[in-house]
């Protein structure tokens, strides 16, 4: 086996072990779930290296992955990660945007969805407002002619640095 560390500012070090050969058979020999580890810790790379807190809550029976939170602020951001490992005929990426049972993310469930399109390194930091009652989204990180609406969220990590709209429950 393989081991492989990425090192972040701040002393912290991601740690992931492949079995012998599975770089070069690719994500299609990886389970989903595996991918979506990986995309879990891409995801704290990438946050942490740009200055927020990750937390991480324990089990998965949360609508959300992660909280995120500016250092020096009150503002938490109960954030769910999707990602996509593949690319389409037409250069796009597809991304659920609903929970196990179908159904779409509201303001109740989350406040913000990133959607990461792995192939193209491509990060979509979207506020829920910007994905309530979709089922799913496309992508098109790299097309010049496919644009989606969610063009302008592309990198749009300041979005974490601005206090949480929620609702009254």
């Amino acid at each position: 086996m393989g081991s492989a560390g990425v090192g972040v500012e701040d002393g912290i070090t991601i740690w992931a072990v492949a079995e012998e050969g599975s770089e070069k058979e690719g994500p299609e020999k990886l389970t989903a779930k595996q991918l979506g580890e990986i995309a879990e810790a891409e995801f704290i790379a990438k946050a942490v290296g740009m200055g927020f807190v990750v937390a991480k809550p324990w089990g998965d029976s949360e609508p959300y992955d992660f909280i995120v939170n500016p250092k020096k602020s009150f503002y938490f951001w109960r954030v769910q990660l999707k990602s996509a490992h593949t690319v389409g005929a037409d250069g796009g990426c597809s991304f659920r945007a609903h929970d196990g049972e179908q159904r779409s993310y509201t303001a109740e469930d989350i406040d913000a969805l990133v959607a990461y399109a792995r192939p193209m390194n491509a990060w979509y930091v979207m506020p829920v407002r910007v994905v309530e009652e979709l089922k799913s989204l496309m992508l098109y990180p790299e097309s010049r002619k496919l644009r989606s609406r969610f063009e302008k969220w592309r990198e749009a990590w300041e979005v974490f640095r601005r206090a949480v709209r929620r609702g009254r429950r």
